[in-house]
This record gives C-alpha cells, sequence and structure tokens, in this order.
C-alpha cells in the first residue's frame, strides 16, 4: 500500500504514541543514514512492519561528509577486488537508470596530461579508464547514460577547467562516474519512500539496551522511553556500531574535503583530477557542486580514539589537499580561498593492518551475543545491495515471513516513475530546484502556504522559501541544523549559514 511520504513533527508524534502503545512490529532499524535507510525501504518494500530510529537527524554523521560520489568501483578494481568493483558498478547503474535518476548524474571526470605526468602514469591512467568503460558496459549501464571515456585536445580542457596549469599542457583524459546532487538529500529521498511504503522513521530517538527481540527507545524531545518489541533488531549505526554491539572492532578513517567559490577554479564543469604524488592509484578531485562550490578532497587518514559526533578536518589534511590541486593548476590556492571545510569517517573493519587507504571497502553482517544483527564495512554506492544483504539474512535467521526484494527496480521520491510524482515538470520552475527534488519539485511550490514562496532564503543563494518550508512540512526537519545543514548544504559555508538561520527559525515557528 503507497502512503503519503511526508514527514513531520506531527508524524513522528503519532508514531511515537502508537509504539508505545504496543503496535506490533517486524524490524528495528537502529541509525538514520545511508545503510539504515536502505535497510528501512528494503524491510517495508517485503511487507514488513519496520521502525527506523535515528538519535539525532537524517544523515547525521558519515552519510553527509561523502564526495557525493557514486563510484563505479575503479579503484577496487586496480587493488584486484573485483567483487567490489562489479558491485559498485553495477549498483550505480541502478541508482542512475532506475531509482534515483534525478539525484545521480553524469559528471566529467578530467585528468590534465601535464608534463610533470609520466608516460608509465598516462599508460596507468588510459587504463583504468578503459578498464571502467569494461566495467559500465558489464554491469549494464548504457553509454547514453555515462558516456565512454576519451582522449581530448588542450583547448577542451581549458574549457572545462580554465584554472589548470598551462604549461607543458597536452590535452587530457576525460572519463565519467555517478555524481549526487547532495548525499544528505539521498538519504531523505529512501527514508521517504520508506515512510511511502509505511515504514515507521523515528529522529531524534535514541536506542538502547538492544537485544535480538526488543530495544528500547528515548524520544530526545521529550525525554520519554519505552520498549519495543520486534522479531529483529538490525544495527546500522556506522562508526558508531560499537555503542550497540561493544564486540565489534571497526577502524575509522576520516576523509576531508575543502569547499571553495566555485570562481576560485574558474567555474569548472568537470571534476579536476590530480594525481597524488607517490601514488599509483589515489587522486584529488576538486568537483563543481550545487549552490556554485566546489569541493575538493579527499583524505584517507587513521581516525583513532572517541568517535565525535561532527569530525574536524586538521591543519595537516588542508595542506595536503592545497598542495596536490595546486600541482595541476596554473594560479595557487592558499587557505584564504577555502570557504569551509567537512570531514566524515568511514566504518571500516578493522583487519589489524596496512593503512586505511589499503583497508577493504567491503561489508559484514554480524549477530552479536545478545542477537543484535549488525551491518559494518562498506560504501555508499553498495547501500542497496548491503541492505538487501542484511535483510536476506534476518529471514534466514529470523523467518520474518518477508517477501522477496524490490528496491532494484524501485524509483525513489523524486524519481519520475514514482507515485508520487502527480505533476509535470514545467520550463517555469527554478532550474536549482529540478536538480534537487527531480519529478517533485512542483509539488514544493505546491504545497507551500509561506509568502513569497519563489524568493531565494538569502541574496547570491539558489535555495528558496519553499524549500524552507518543505524541509519542515514533508522532508522532517525538526531543527534549523535540520534545515540548513542537512536538507539543504547552505551550512556548509559560515558566512551563507549566517544569512540564513533567522529565515528557518522562521518556518520552524510557524510549525508550532
Amino acid at each position: 500500500m503507497i502512503s503519503d511520504p511526508a514527514l513531520n513533527a506531527a508524524r513522528r508524534t503519532a508514531e511515537l504514541t502508537a509504539l508505545a502503545d504496543g503496535a506490533p512490529v517486524d524490524v528495528v532499524v537502529i541509525g538514520g543514514g545511508i545503510t539504515g535507510a536502505g535497510i528501512a525501504l528494503d524491510a517495508a518494500t517485503r511487507g514488513l512492519r519496520v521502525v527506523l530510529a535515528e538519535k539525532h537527524d537524517l544523515a547525521f554523521g558519515t552519510s553527509r561528509w561523502s564526495s557525493k560520489l557514486v563510484h563505479g568501483g575503479l579503484r577496487y578494481l586496480a587493488t584486484g577486488n573485483v567483487g567490489i568493483a562489479r558491485r559498485s558498478a553495477i549498483e550505480r547503474g541502478i541508482l542512475m537508470t532506475r531509482n534515483a535518476p534525478h539525484l545521480v548524474r553524469a559528471m566529467p571526470q578530467l585528468v590534465p596530461l601535464l608534463a610533470s605526468m609520466r608516460g608509465r602514469e598516462r599508460a596507468l591512467v588510459r587504463a583504468g579508464f578503459f578498464a571502467g568503460d569494461v566495467l559500465r558496459r558489464l554491469a549494464g549501464t548504457p553509454a547514453t547514460v555515462l558516456p565512454r571515456s576519451q582522449r581530448i585536445s588542450r583547448e577542451q580542457v581549458i574549457d572545462l577547467a580554465p584554472t589548470v596549469r598551462r604549461d607543458g599542457l597536452d590535452g587530457g583524459l576525460l572519463a565519467y562516474d555517478g555524481q549526487l546532487i547532495d548525499d544528505a538529500r539521498l538519504v531523505a529521498a529512501v527514508v521517504r519512500t520508506a515512510a511511502q511504503h509505511g515504514a515507521t522513521i523515528l529522529t531524534y530517538t535514541a536506542a538502547s539496551e538492544a537485544s535480538g527481540d526488543s530495544v528500547r527507545l528515548t524520544d530526545q524531545l521529550s525525554g520519554e522511553s519505552f520498549a519495543v518489541t520486534a522479531r529483529a533488531v538490525i544495527n546500522a549505526t556506522g562508526v558508531w556500531a560499537a555503542d550497540i554491539d561493544p564486540a565489534l572492532r571497526l577502524r575509522p578513517s576520516r576523509g576531508t574535503h575543502l569547499v571553495f567559490d566555485a570562481s576560485a577554479f574558474g567555474n569548472p564543469t568537470a571534476a579536476l583530477t590530480v594525481p597524488i604524488p607517490g601514488e599509483l592509484n589515489r587522486f584529488v578531485f576538486a568537483m563543481p557542486e550545487q549552490l556554485g562550490r566546489v569541493y575538493l578532497g579527499l583524505t584517507d587518514e587513521e581516525a583513532p580514539g572517541p568517535v565525535p559526533d561532527v569530525p574536524q578536518p586538521t591543519s595537516g589534511e588542508v595542506s595536503f589537499l592545497l598542495d596536490t590541486v595546486n600541482t595541476a593548476l596554473g594560479t595557487t590556492l592558499g587557505a584564504g580561498d577555502v570557504i569551509g571545510a567537512y570531514a566524515g569517517l568511514r566504518p571500516l573493519i578493522d583487519t589489524g593492518e596496512g593503512r586505511t587507504a589499503d583497508v577493504s571497502r567491503n561489508h559484514a553482517v554480524v549477530e552479536s551475543e545478545s542477537g543484535v544483527l549488525s551491518v559494518i564495512g562498506g560504501k555508499l554506492t553498495e547501500y542497496r545491495h548491503m541492505a538487501e544483504d542484511v535483510l536476506d539474512r534476518a529471514e534466514r535467521m529470523r523467518a520474518l515471513g518477508a517477501a522477496p526484494c524490490r528496491t532494484r527496480d524501485l524509483p525513489l521520491v523524486g524519481a519520475p516513475d514514482n507515485p508520487g510524482s502527480q505533476r509535470a515538470l514545467t520550463a517555469d520552475l527554478p532550474p536549482s530546484l529540478v536538480l534537487r527534488y527531480g519529478a517533485e519539485a512542483p509539488n514544493v511550490l505546491a504545497a507551500a502556504t509561506c509568502e513569497r514562496p519563489g524568493e531565494p532564503v538569502a541574496d547570491g543563494i539558489d535555495v528558496i522559501r519553499a524549500e524552507f518550508e518543505y524541509a519542515v512540512s514533508h522532508e522532517g526537519a525538526l531543527t534549523v541544523e535540520d534545515i540548513v545543514d542537512r536538507r539543504t548544504r547552505i551550512g556548509l559555508v559560515t558566512a551563507d549559514r549566517e544569512r540564513v538561520v533567522e529565515v528557518a527559525r522562521e518556518f520552524l515557528a510557524a510549525a508550532d
């Protein structure tokens, strides 16, 4: 049965009350990142009664700190991990052609052929791009969705990346990968699609005392607490997984990105891809993004010790990223050009050896002594496959009576074939609105009750007032931070954040 996918404070209160009164539950999923969201959607579409509980907000942790890429697995092929490379290419194709064509689009990746790049390095990149083309074909993704790689001229390189170093420039190599308009927006779309299929979505709800068939939920806003009985409890809390099952051993690694105004890179239309000196298979990417920004990333540094709610970039990582990208630029970028920065922790499985950059990105499903099923490791691109794996495992172990997995061909909220896409896209819609919401863009304006819904929330920011209202009325935003830092990504730049905080407060007050 298809339900209304709108998430808001009223729905949250009603669903918390129903659970406290003993509403029956098949599966409780702990964690509201992309993995937990994917599990909730898989369970709901299999006909199971599922509750997702997130201590903070949707995409609060690692799932909002990625490179916004849906990787095809080329890097893993180069290291001999054919299985994860093939799965990644398949999952990328599923997202781009069926699940979320409105959120994942082809991104050109440009490797400039500079004088400093030796013949062996050029051959390795060409071979890698060719292997990427083979992976794309094996995954069944058409070239109309992801174009083939090619050699391009010096003039084409400069057109795509205007600030590239020009002395000794001998053209470039161009390939394509999947790019998310935003990772937190993908999480919201998956969760709302789960709600559309009957899932209960509870943000600001902490889970504790978890066992194989029960968990205690605490409303972080009211302080009220109650126990929920379920047939399976699944821990999908990423780098915090050991808080639920202390026997788990993770090895977090920190990935840092810097944020620039796109003008610092000459408003590029391709991701400038720069080999890291001394590394055969690692690159730094300067990627054009929404809101007129470029994100530069990424690092892979050991991050031992307690897991912070919001990881922070280090000065060494900032210097590393700047030094690396400057090897490919005609003008030098410095710390003064950086307008924002963020860091996320990868939930890698602890193998006990090697650099974190070399640790496998495979996932694992582990049962604790108490019976909780934990999914650890993995990567954003494979979230759907991970969800299918853990639900299949839960079905075998707990006989849940679930139907087969349906998510491979399931359009998310905002995709053209989703049942919620009832209004036609028209030419008068803001292009940025369509980029973020896809076929749901007309609904955002149609649902608006605020004054001046089509006006920007601040001068020079292409987010309109109707989007802030929609974040509260349909996307489960309960706080200023939810609106500014996750439903939109305005908050990545402190100066922009300060200009819109009062507007966000206005919409939260109107919803009370």
